[in-house]
């Protein structure tokens, strides 16, 4: 075999080649076996087209895999519910079941299920490829649902996402609305993309899309991996919120779950035919010890060709851009890396790899860049594991992107246990920019994670209690003001560092107050904190608005410059005596003061020869601060004979305290040639 190009990046991983050739030469070999008979993975990965309740010529077609079982028909609100003999299905090979209807025999909106027999018992179960769940207000039982409406005509084609940089609104629809309730996918698109698309993002990462029987799950623990939440709308209205965002220009991401299911028996996979590990590892290995659910096995095919569909079903069914896949780290270690530290690369190859699940990712990733090539794909991932978010053919397992997990961490210790005079630049930046050269990140803030209840916001972290009485604009309460400047702070230097893209959970960008906290039998069922407060960042006299110019003026700022993210971070400076830290990217010059009480006239560090303009202050009063920067003023580098040569001078700034400023280096305009004289 070829050597791959991950090692020429990364030549200390040439110890582990057999380790890595090995999950290389896997994938292919899967590949091969997969496709040997359809020829391509895009062929193989039509599962759903086969499983599942189907229209077809004359009537409906029901298919099922379910080897275990001894009898199966359909049973619902055709059949009374009742086993009828009319809705039976028959065994046609490889633990498959068949059944064909009239037309008549099921209409549209009618529920169903399947009633299966297996050795010693029987039950009822949701079909695995069901494209339409719902649960009964009153019964709180979940049901399969007949959908066939008319096709859905899209306002979009073939849409081109301009995502260079990346600029996620990571969301939830269910708690996207102001009232305590679930919101729709009709109230999303209506009312939150507008805002999103006014925010200046280009994509939206959507939690919670696939059935999840308990809300409060965050849509993490998974029944029906085919079917759009039916507690925010209709399929129908979830294409119409991604045709709109289509419209606005911004991508739609999917938060997908292949790392486990629900243990649900009457809405999940787990005991579908009478037996447990139909799609999940047998014994131990097959449930999770942390998540109280079950763990696919990658290791069969079917479920290889149930999860690669999945992935070929939302892209082509509902038009999604791509995917954040849910749980890497659990998928690729056998101990799902729980109490790991991976403190060197001997620990990534110690035999403790999921295989399996590596071939799986590899083949994934390989399938959804095929099915689109402008797909984007994301890694939730906190081991480290080199080559994740390299392309298949380098060595890698063909992510687009990883989430810089070590990020927030990284923010949250520095709140928690640093008295501010104690921020070094030095540490931050290195923080910022430590990551693998040739494997692109998503940094971040905070996402949904640090925002549920038992963990704290970073606004709530820096001004906690203060927030319910001292948010009022021209209340310069100390807690409050130093809160905001860090908050500012803190988001721009991480935007400013990207090496891939950037992610911002829904209404973090504004120091939204509360937590999330879904309702659950500890706090009465309540909704009062699945939900996000806008009328907060709407009023004029409360400054949250503060924060939303800034995190608007930010996004304009890096989203101007195509392929920002693609730029070299050129340190410029960094002191940590001073709490001083600059550096360049392009044209741009960003320049950070964490110190909390010194302020500096004439401040200088070394940079391109020219002049320089002010096109972002975290001291403007439209942001909240104090306006102690003049920004119309035009900052000229001075000359220093010793430094001329490298085409640098001295950029001497007034920095106040715990502020940030962004420069643009004026770069003389070439000049027009002259039009050619016509005849």
């Amino acid at each position: 075999m070829k050597k791959l190009a991950i090692y020429k990046n990364d030549p200390w991983l040439q110890p582990y080649a057999e380790a890595i050739d090995g999950r290389h030469a896997d994938a292919l070999a899967k590949e091969a076996d997969l496709t040997q008979a359809s020829g391509s993975l895009n062929d193989f990965a039509n599962a759903h087209k086969y499983f599942g309740l189907h229209r077809v010529r004359g009537g409906w077609a029901f298919r099922e895999w379910a080897p275990n079982a001894t009898a199966i028909s359909l049973i619902g609100d055709f059949s009374d519910w009742k086993e009828d003999p009319a809705y039976a299905l028959r065994p046609v090979g490889g633990g498959v079941w068949e059944g064909t209807f009239p037309a008549s025999a099921i209409s549209h909106g009618q529920l169903y299920k399947m009633l299966v027999h297996w050795p010693g018992g029987e039950g009822d179960r949701i079909p695995a490829y069901a494209t339409r769940v719902v649960q009964d207000p009153d019964t709180k039982i979940f049901s399969a649902q007949v959908w066939h409406p008319k096709a859905y005509k899209w306002s979009v084609d073939n849409f081109k996402p301009d995502t260079r940089p990346l600029l996620i609104y990571e969301c939830h629809i269910g708690m996207a609305q102001q009232t305590e309730g679930v919101g729709s996918y009709a109230e999303f698109r209506d009312k939150i993309l507008p805002r999103i698309a006014n925010d200046g993002y280009n994509a939206i990462q959507i939690m919670a899309i696939q059935e999840h029987p308990y809300y409060g799950s965050f849509g993490y623990h998974v029944s029906s991996f085919f079917a759009p939440s039916s507690r925010f709308g209709t399929p129908e209205e979830l294409k119409s919120l991604i045709d709109r965002a289509h419209e606005l220009g911004i991508a739609v991401i999917m938060d997908i779950v292949h790392s486990h299911a629900v243990k649900n028996v009457n809405e999940g996979l787990g005991g579908l035919d009478g037996t447990r590990d139909l799609y999940f590892y047998p014994g131990a290995r097959g449930e999770h010890p942390a998540w109280d659910s079950y763990c696919f096995d990658y290791g069969k095919n079917e479920v290889l060709h149930f999860l690669l569909s999945n992935c070929k079903y939302w892209i082509e069914e509902f038009r999604f851009d791509g995917f954040r896949f849910d749980g890497v780290t659990s998928m690729l270690y056998y101990d799902h890396g729980l109490g790991k530290a991976f403190g060197s690369y001997g620990d990534y190859y110690d035999g403790g790899q999921d295989v399996n699940a590596i071939t799986y990712l590899s083949l994934a990733n390989k399938l959804i860049h095929e099915l689109n090539p402008r797909a984007i794909t994301i890694a939730e991932e906190m081991s480290g594991m080199p080559g994740l978010a390299l392309p298949f053919k380098k060595g890698g397992i063909g992510f687009d992107y990883r989430m810089a997990m070590g990020i927030p961490d990284y923010w949250i210790k520095t709140i928690k246990e640093k008295k501010d005079e104690d921020w070094h630049p030095t540490s931050i930046i290195w923080e910022l920019t430590n990551r693998r050269a040739d494997e692109k990140t998503i940094s971040y803030v905070e996402s949904h994670d640090q925002a549920l209840v038992g963990d704290k916001t970073v606004i709530f972290r820096l001004i906690d209690k203060e927030m319910y009485w001292h948010m009022m604009v021209g209340d310069t309460n100390a807690v409050v003001t130093r809160g905001m400047a860090l908050h500012k702070m803190i988001r721009l230097v991480t935007c400013a560092t990207i090496n891939g893209g950037y992610l911002n959970f829904m209404g973090n960008e504004w120091g939204h107050p509360e937590w999330i906290d879904f309702p659950r039998e500890g706090n009465g069922w309540s909704y009062k904190y699945a939900r996000r407060q806008w009328d907060l960042v709407d009023r004029e006299d409360l400054q949250y608005k503060f924060l939303n110019a800034f995190d608007n003026a930010m996004i304009e700022t890096v989203s101007a410059v195509r392929d920002f993210q693609a730029l070299p971070v050129v340190k410029l400076w960094d002191k940590d005596s001073d709490q001083v830290l600059a550096f360049m990217r392009g044209d741009l010059v960003f320049v950070f003061n964490f110190s909390p009480t010194e302020s500096y006239s004439d401040y200088g560090f070394l940079a391109p020869q020219g002049s320089y303009s002010t096109v972002l202050s975290t001291d403007n009063p439209a942001f909240g601060g104090f306006g102690n920067i003049d920004e119309t003023v035009e900052h000229l580098t001075q000359f220093d004979q010793l430094y001329a040569p490298d085409g640098k001078g001295w950029l001497k700034l007034y920095i106040p305290a715990r502020s940030a400023m962004v420069l643009r280096l004026n770069r003389p305009k070439a000049p027009r040639k002259p039009r050619a004289k016509k005849n």
